[in-house]
Parts: C-alpha cells; sequence; structure tokens
C-alpha cells in the first residue's frame, strides 16, 4: 500500500487552465478565520442547497436558479480547502484524505437523490445513477491505496466539469420545462432515459476498470 503523503494527484482536467490560476488567486485572499474545514463545511451547506432546490423545482422552476448558486457554494468549499491547506503549509494528509473523500460522498448523494426528487428525474432512476457513480468512486479510491495515484478526471472531465454542465442543464430546463416534463417512452422522461443511460455507462465502466486494473497487477506480479 502506497503511503498517503506521497500520494499523486492527476487532474487534467478540460477546465483546470481557468480553475487553477482562480484558486491561486482565491487561497492568499481569504481572512484568517476561513480555515480549510471552514471551507469543507461551505462545500456541505452547498449541497444541502442544491438537494432543497432540487426537491423544491415541484412547486416552481425558480428554483433551479439556487439549486445553481448551490453548485458555486459547493465548489467554492470543495475546491479551495485543499488549496488553502497547501497554500498555508497546513496540510493533513490522512485527516483531509479521509474527510474530503467522505464529504464527497455525502455530496454526490444529496445531489442525485435531490434529482431524483425532482419532476424532472425520477427517484429509482437517480438511485441507478447513484449506484454506478458510487462504484467508480470506489474504483478510484481503492486505486488510489494501491498505486499511489488519486486520478481526479476521466476523458478531462472531472467535477468541476461535471458541476458546469449540470448548471448548463439547469438552464436549459428552466427555458424548456415543457420538453423536460413529458414522457417520450414507456413513460419515461427524457432526463429518466439519459439517467438510466449514464447509470449503465458507469456500470460497465467501472467493471471494465476493474478487470484492466486487476490484469495489470497480475503481470507485475503485486
Amino acid at each position: 500500500m502506497e503511503d498517503i503523503k506521497k500520494h499523486k494527484r492527476e487532474h487534467d482536467m478540460l477546465l483546470g487552465p481557468l480553475e487553477r490560476p482562480a484558486l491561486a488567486w482565491l487561497a492568499p485572499r481569504q481572512p484568517a478565520w476561513v480555515t480549510p474545514d471552514v471551507l469543507t463545511g461551505i462545500g456541505v451547506v452547498g449541497s444541502v442547497m442544491i438537494f432543497a432546490g432540487y426537491a423544491l423545482t415541484g412547486q416552481s422552476a425558480w428554483w433551479l436558479w439556487f439549486v445553481n448558486l448551490g453548485f458555486v457554494v459547493n465548489w467554492f468549499g470543495d475546491s479551495l480547502d485543499g488549496t488553502l491547506a497547501r497554500f498555508r503549509k497546513i496540510e493533513r494528509p490522512k485527516f483531509g484524505f479521509y474527510i474530503d473523500h467522505t464529504v464527497d460522498a455525502v455530496s454526490e448523494y444529496l445531489t442525485i437523490i435531490g434529482i431524483g426528487l425532482s419532476p424532472f428525474l425520477r427517484l429509482d432512476v437517480a438511485a441507478f445513477a447513484l449506484i454506478g457513480y458510487l462504484l467508480m468512486s470506489v474504483h478510484v479510491y481503492v486505486r488510489t491505496c494501491v498505486d499511489g495515484v488519486f486520478k481526479i478526471s476521466y476523458s478531462k472531465v472531472g467535477p468541476t466539469e461535471m458541476r458546469a454542465i449540470i448548471m448548463l442543464v439547469n438552464v436549459a430546463i428552466f427555458f424548456l420545462q415543457d420538453f423536460f416534463a413529458r414522457d417520450l417512452l414507456w413513460g419515461l422522461k427524457p432526463f429518466d432515459l439519459i439517467g438510466i443511460v449514464l447509470a449503465a455507462v458507469m456500470t460497465v465502466a467501472f467493471l471494465v476498470a476493474s478487470a484492466r486494473e486487476g490484469a495489470r497487477l497480475v503481470r507485475a506480479g503485486e
């Protein structure tokens, strides 16, 4: 097992050239009371906002804008906490790894189940998608422990890109509510079909990635 202090982060993300300078600019400008732990808490607040906003979209689609604000708050807290810790040289590798990914799991749950409570995605489909997402997360965490490489993004898509995509989708839903609320096939709405496909893709990706990694370890005699 690799020493957690020696873990390497791989984050070849599409928005990385914009995000990394932004975080580097924000870190030294945070007041003393804003600690990495406070930022982690802010990220959780953003996740709760997302969950509540989606749950309330059944009353009004205007809540989608509150959801998007929640994504911004979540990005600020979740993305900046580690950068601030490194800037102030107060890293706690084991605690940070544990808390960061525990909170990530909670945020994933709140976000995806929140969408399932909206009128645009069935709850059972959302649960299926959550399982697929958590399977991929498990693969990332296990591989990190085995290889010491924490791969944040795949095909240049990471957490920040996913937030941006979902925010754009929320805008599309707001302006095309009639389309996204209609039944297309077997009583399924557009996002029900998309959710089923994404869940299946993530499940297959997990199985393929796990098989490849297992085969690589066998060949390496590890």
